[in-house]
């Protein structure tokens, strides 16, 4: 067999030609046609069964741009499984790349470590009015100076229509056509690089979408019926005819990062990735992704309901060697303290305080016990996990689609409570991630969209308003007439941001900038020290927590209901440091903000006062003179 980077697909040769190779286990006979550019007119090419389901051969006529489908037992024709490039869609034909002529110029670059990282999830099609890499790319300095350190794209894996999610890809190498090319792609990660950002990639292993799947056209292993996911059958990692199927995905994983010089993968609903072998596919594909990326560190993070932590446990632990995974339960916790409703999955949270210290300190808040919305229990034991392997945020594309017609938190919730849980989600341990627009209060609504053919778009419709029927305060007929069909195309554009709010919504922005320059130059809060962290709750809705550290302590006071009045203060975590008073460094009410100001919060006679809805940032400074030679220490007459 040719020399080849991958088990399938086209790949050009060194000395000219085309290298095609596909697994076709249902078919004794599979020919190269081929469509447009170069050796277009010439005769389909047989390739020479291998055994074992697999077919190869060279078409010296083809070279990159030519465009191919794989006739079947002389019938039908279809793309290319492991096809590069689809620049008609799913249902056209494959296209020839030829990964290795595009010029990177980041050869110096590194990667990224799990820990210090600032995500930002983003939807390509949605976050310039463009919806292209090249307008992204235009982007990218504005998103490092504010904070930024890691991009998470949304899934590009090519899909039918024009507009989607992504998370319906039929075509798993190719790079959507309706972002740019493959080389655009490319060069957007390249000038992340270049301003000092990784990029990471959703994607989407436990499904896949139900329009331009040709699979089931070349064998009939590739997916199983002894499980079950919410979006159709899953894949077949295990059992009869699945290890071409397995290493499909495996290498896959490690495609990504070899050829577009990614710095990790976001992995899509794991618990549905099923797997019964002694290594899990997971662990596989990450091994696998590691090895591509060679001296390059990549961040590979996980959403995984069911809050299984031996994904991010060392493989020498057993686990599976993951960086992080997202943290659902501060996000859902969060939500109820800021808009006071536990409904469907908020149902189990409370939203008080000390479930948001104990998320910071922790994690998940549920490791094992009963979760009473799925009536069983929930999650496994975090202890030794280290805190920035917890994503955190309180938006991200599902949540915020899952609102009142696709409302974002600040049109939610008061904002000054947003502005103090914003606080909160940015400088407590563990990794945060914001959603696009989120960092100045984007005016765009978030909803789900996905341009099918009419009768597949009616059930997506129907299947959207029952999903949301979960949550009994949309369920209502006036509120599910409002949620938006998804096959709109003014749906779709109605989710795209104006960038221009970065300045018309300045305040927002300047909070989101001043929050993670703290996070980021003060060494309590950039270390991610869990264990140095400890918390206590202070009222109703407030809470602080004091970060030890040698440069100098950090107490964050977190107040989301009416004002509190300590007096006295007996809890050990307000003390300041021998011979120093806390003096505020930072506050959400500040005017730079737009907020309301905020009072001293040590009172003069040793108590405190806890502004509502509120966060300050307070450090030690020296204690003034009167103070210290004050009546403070005058002893208790008996």
């Amino acid at each position: 067999m040719a020399q080849r980077r991958l088990s399938a697909g086209a790949e050009v040769l060194p000395a000219g030609g085309v290298h095609f190779r596909v697994w076709a286990p249902k078919r004794s006979r599979v020919e190269v046609v081929i469509e447009g550019g170069p050796g277009a007119g010439a005769a389909p090419s047989a390739l020479r069964a291998e055994g074992d389901g697999w077919f190869s051969g060279a078409v010296a006529s083809a070279a990159a741009g030519t465009l191919y489908r794989y006739r079947l037992d002389g019938g039908d024709a279809f793309p290319d499984p492991a096809s590069r490039f689809q620049p008609a869609g799913p249902h056209g034909p494959s296209e020839v790349v030829d990964p290795d002529s595009f010029a990177w110029t980041d050869g110096e670059w590194r990667g990224v470590p799990a820990k210090g990282q600032v995500i930002y999830e983003l939807h390509v099609g949605c976050f310039t009015p463009e919806g292209t890499w090249a307008a992204a790319a235009e982007q990218l300095p504005q998103l490092a100076r504010l904070g930024i350190t890691l991009l998470e794209v949304m899934p590009v894996a090519e899909f039918p229509g024009e507009f989607g999610w992504g998370y319906d890809g039929v075509d798993l190498y190719a790079p959507t056509r309706l972002y740019g090319r493959p080389d655009h792609f490319r060069r957007f990660v390249d000038r992340a690089h270049a301003a000092g950002m990784g990029v990471i990639l959703d994607v989407v292993y436990n499904h896949l979408g139900p329009d331009g799947n040709y699979l089931t056209e070349f064998g009939d292993s590739w997916f199983t019926d002894r499980h079950e996911t919410e979006w159709g059958d899953p894949v077949n990692f295990y059992g009869p005819g699945s290890g071409p199927v397995r290493e499909f995905y495996v290498q896959n994983a490690a495609y990504w990062i070899r050829e577009f010089h990614l710095d990790g993968l976001r992995l899509d609903a794991t618990q549905n990735i099923y797997d019964r072998e002694p290594r899990h596919v997971v662990a596989e594909l990450a091994r696998a992704a590691r090895e591509a990326a060679a001296t390059r560190t990549l961040f590979i993070v996980a959403e995984n309901e069911p809050q299984e932590t031996v994904l991010v446990r060392p493989a020498g632990e057993g686990g599976w060697g993951l960086d992080a995974m997202w943290n659902d339960d501060f996000h859902h916790a969060a939500m109820v303290a800021l808009t006071g409703r536990a409904e469907a999955y908020y149902s189990d949270y409370r939203g008080t305080p000390q479930e948001l210290v104990s998320a910071a300190k922790w994690g998940f808040l549920f490791q094992g016990q009963r979760y009473g919305w799925q009536k069983q229990r929930r999650g496994t034991p975090s202890f030794g996990v280290p805190a920035h392997a917890f994503v955190t945020f309180i938006q991200n594309h599902d949540q915020v689609a899952n609102s009142d017609s696709g409302k974002r938190i600040h049109q939610l919730a008061s904002p000054p409570r947003v502005r103090a849980m914003t606080a909160l989600a940015l400088l407590m341990p563990g990794t945060p991630m914001l959603f696009m627009g989120q960092e100045f209060a984007a005016s765009a609504r978030w909803v789900y969209f996905a341009d099918h053919e009419p009768e597949l778009a009616e059930k997506v419709y129907a299947g959207r308003k029952e999903f949301l029927a979960q949550l009994p305060s949309i369920a209502a007929p006036e509120m599910q007439a409002r949620i938006p069909d998804p096959a709109d195309r003014a749906t779709f554009e109605a989710c795209k941001l104006d960038l221009h709010e970065r300045e018309t919504n300045a305040a927002a922005y300047a909070l989101h900038r001043d929050l993670l320059r703290l996070r980021r130059e003060t060494s309590a809060f950039a270390a991610q020290d869990a264990a140095r962290m400890h918390g206590a709750v202070l009222g109703p809705a407030a809470l602080c927590l004091r970060f030890l550290h040698e440069d100098g302590d950090r107490l964050l006071v977190v107040n989301l209901g009416t004002q509190v009045d300590l007096a006295p203060a007996p809890e050990p975590l307000l003390a300041p440091p021998p011979g120093m008073r806390w003096e505020t460094v930072w506050s959400s009410e500040s005017p730079e903000y737009d907020g309301a100001g905020t009072p001293p919060v040590e009172t003069p006679g040793g108590g405190w006062l806890l502004p509502g809805e509120t966060a300050v940032v307070l450090a030690p400074a020296p204690q003034e003179e009167a103070e210290e030679e004050g009546e403070t220490n005058q002893s208790i007459e008996t």
